[in-house]
């Protein structure tokens, strides 16, 4: 009889490539936005249970599976992808274009679940191979910045000692992998100022307590925060991107509303920045003899690669594609990604993906965009990186 070679890692992922894109295409057929996941989780769900791994729910429409080393017990890792997909219209013409109206996986969610459930099948052949735990958080709602700290304030990384994700990246070439450390994704504030004045008419100001005044003079007060408070070493966005007052030309408005948000690259800058808005919008508001409220959402932290995991990153790296195919120094962005609130609380790594084909113009639209795609030939990169890195980590 003929004893059986078993593939190595790369061989084998080359030849389920096929059945991850079919799957990413089919998640890209059947988009729905963060925190309605329904229909999305129950078919990760049905892989899980097809593979035979346990998992729990997480909030309604997030999963957390368990794969446990035949070696014993070990360190644990997690690794993770987002399934959420965006409110926009899909404009690509191709056969697996979205049939939700008004629904897109143009961020690449659709990827990153179909590569980590391919992840999981490679790594459930080895579960023999390896002491420790691997755990894949298949995680809802990070558009909206609600997704990773279900996870966190469930106590779900409790056992975890180091986390690891990708993002597919339209901005950089098929076949490249990027692992960077440091700060690489900005902070995400996102802040409403409500302004209340006092109605009069027009032709009489003196009577009135005009909040477009005050919401304009805020407008214009917190951008010296940046300006002047911030160091000029340190990258901060404090930007308005909504004004909203009064109901008639001669009318003085007595209420205004602002919405904008605080994008920074440290805790520290961070905090600084929202503390600032706040004090400073009262103080000026405060002058105009009118009141604000202040209401401040936390979508995300900074997103901050810790130093070893970074090098063992670059390392995997350049196992699967070689070391001048891995980019160290990727420019900061200042998109958020709540993957930031994993790395908060446990040292890690978020590298990405190159998804871009110099020669497919289609490849070439950014992300958000309605004519989003990808070159799916980064699939199976991005579902080596999941493997490799944790099996390296766990062998450690």
């Amino acid at each position: 009889m003929t004893q059986q070679v078993k593939l190595t890692i790369h061989d084998e992922i080359k030849q389920n490539a096929q059945e991850v894109i079919e799957l990413r295409r089919h998640f890209h057929q059947h988009p729905e936005p963060s925190l309605k996941e329904y229909e999305t989780i129950k078919t990760i769900k049905q892989k899980l249970d097809d593979l035979g791994l346990e998992y729990v729910s997480v909030g309604e429409t997030g999963a957390l599976a368990t794969l446990k080393g035949g070696k014993g017990p070990g360190k644990t890792i997690l690794l993770r992808a987002d399934i959420d997909a965006l409110e926009l219209e899909d404009a690509t013409g191709k056969d697996y274009a979205s049939k939700n109206p008004g629904l897109n996986h143009a961020c690449g969610h659709d990827g990153h679940a179909a590569a980590l459930l391919g992840a999981v099948k490679v790594l459930k052949n080895r579960q023999e191979e390896f002491a420790g735990t691997i755990k894949f958080a298949f995680q809802q709602a990070e558009e909206i910045g609600a997704g990773a700290r279900q996870f966190v304030q469930g106590g779900f990384l409790e056992e975890v000692d180091q986390v690891f994700g990708i993002h597919v990246d339209s901005s950089i070439e098929v076949g490249k992998l990027v692992a960077t450390g440091g700060a690489t994704n900005a902070s995400c504030d996102i802040f409403k100022i409500k302004v209340s004045g006092e109605s009069g008419h027009a032709s009489r100001p003196d009577l009135g307590r005009d909040a477009v005044l005050a919401a304009a003079s805020i407008v214009v007060e917190l951008q010296k925060i940046v300006a002047r408070e911030i160091s000029p070493l340190e990258p901060v966005v404090v930007g308005i991107g909504a004004l909203n007052a009064g109901t008639r030309y001669n009318i003085i408005a007595n209420q205004a509303t602002l919405e904008g948000t605080v994008r920074a690259f440290s805790h520290e800058a961070r905090a600084l920045a929202v503390k600032r808005v706040e004090e400073i919008a009262r103080d000026v508001a405060k002058a105009h003899r009118t009141t604000i409220t202040f209401e401040n959402y936390d979508a995300a932290a900074p997103l901050i690669n810790e130093k070893n995991a970074t090098k063992l990153a670059q390392q995997v790296a350049s196992e699967i594609v070689g070391s001048k195919n891995v980019i160290h120094d990727n420019p900061k962005s200042l998109g958020a990604d709540d993957f930031a609130d994993f790395l908060e609380i446990k040292p890690g790594i978020y590298g990405r993906v190159g998804i871009r084909n110099p020669e497919n113009p289609e490849t070439q639209y950014s992300h958000h965009h309605e004519k989003f795609d990808m070159d799916e030939k980064g699939l199976a990169l991005a579902t080596e990186y999941h493997v490799r890195y944790a099996l390296e980590y766990l062998a450690q």
